[in-house]
């Protein structure tokens, strides 16, 4: 493991303390205060799961799938449950090697999500991971509703230093696309991330123009590979399933940020939504710096989650 990793690993880990005091300690008074796997073991995990923001229908998932294990390997002592449990919930939130082709073509990702969840710093810390792997990248920035947002990204864009293309405020949007499109081409750029405005469910007209920003790049760059990720608060719980699946509505979402998840006692989350939605944890950040926004691991996740330690 090196040492980024090492270092990422043990800053979720800490961050994940409260979301492990919720769920862990709940898990460990169920595989020791039973002395038998009856319906009634089963039920009690259930609400533990369900309770620490997993979700009822990851939850299901997971119980029926250990119910089959325990089964299957005849397996009679509750604390032996444990480590089923967690492989099976490794398993759930695995990403596909796929998930990150967009690393190897030219594409175009749009990250979308309501305000305040922290996407137009995603948006910095992305172009500044791809860069550091050697991608030509251009940031547009079409968020042109928020005076701020267009001086953030500048500022992540200077960071990073990548290139950045914006309108100005109050500017429509599908031009600062249309422009940003055609200069990705024209410069032979690897990857072109959109930041856009927090999109509020209910108000039609953002919808509409998350639409005629996906049918300028249809048109304009037809070939490149597409990405929609969405930005979604971890210490929001359930709100973010509710988000993610309005969005979800609207734009074909191809992966999740997760971020905040340092100090979220909601953590869980993290496994609902990606059982929800079908849709993966494709980052997951836990603070600042560029090296806080990293590749989801569900290993190193569920690791993280229920303490286990790691071997160098």
């Amino acid at each position: 493991m090196s040492e980024e990793k090492k270092g990422f690993f043990a800053r979720l880990k800490e961050g994940l303390t409260k979301t492990r005091d919720n769920i862990v300690r709940g898990i460990d008074s169920v595989f020791s205060g039973f002395s038998a796997i009856d319906e009634d073991f089963y039920e009690e995990l259930e609400e533990i799961l369900i309770m620490g923001d997993i979700g009822v229908n990851a939850t299901a998932a997971i119980v029926e799938r250990l119910k089959a294990e325990v089964k299957e390997r005849h397996i009679k002592e509750p604390s032996a449950c444990k480590e089923l449990l967690i492989e099976s919930i490794k398993d759930q939130m695995r990403v596909d090697e796929t998930a990150y082709d967009f690393e190897k073509q030219q594409s175009v990702i749009m990250v979308i999500g309501v305000n305040g969840v922290g996407k137009t710093t995603s948006v910095g810390k992305l172009a500044g991971k791809l860069k550091d792997q050697g991608h030509k990248v251009l940031i547009a920035a079409a968020d042109t509703f928020r005076a701020a947002a267009g001086e953030q990204l500048a500022e992540w864009a200077r960071r990073a230093d990548v290139p950045m293309i914006g309108g100005k405020e109050g500017a429509d949007p599908a031009s600062v696309v249309f422009d940003a499109v055609n200069a990705a081409k024209a410069r032979g750029v690897d990857v072109l991330l959109i930041d856009t405005a927090g999109r509020l469910h209910n108000k039609k007209n953002l919808m509409e123009e998350l639409r005629k920003m996906n049918r300028i790049i249809d048109k304009e760059y037809p070939n490149a590979h597409r990405e929609n990720l969405i930005v979604l608060d971890g210490t929001t719980g359930q709100n973010a399933l509710v988000q993610a699946r309005e969005f979800g509505e609207v734009a074909d979402l191809t992966g999740i940020i997760l971020t905040k998840m340092d100090g979220t006692a909601k953590g869980g989350i993290a496994v609902a939504i990606q059982s929800e939605l079908k849709v993966p944890v494709k980052y997951i950040g836990v603070g600042e710096t560029i090296e806080d926004l990293q590749k989801f691991d569900s290993d190193e996740f569920v690791n993280a989650l229920f303490d286990v330690k790691i071997s160098e």
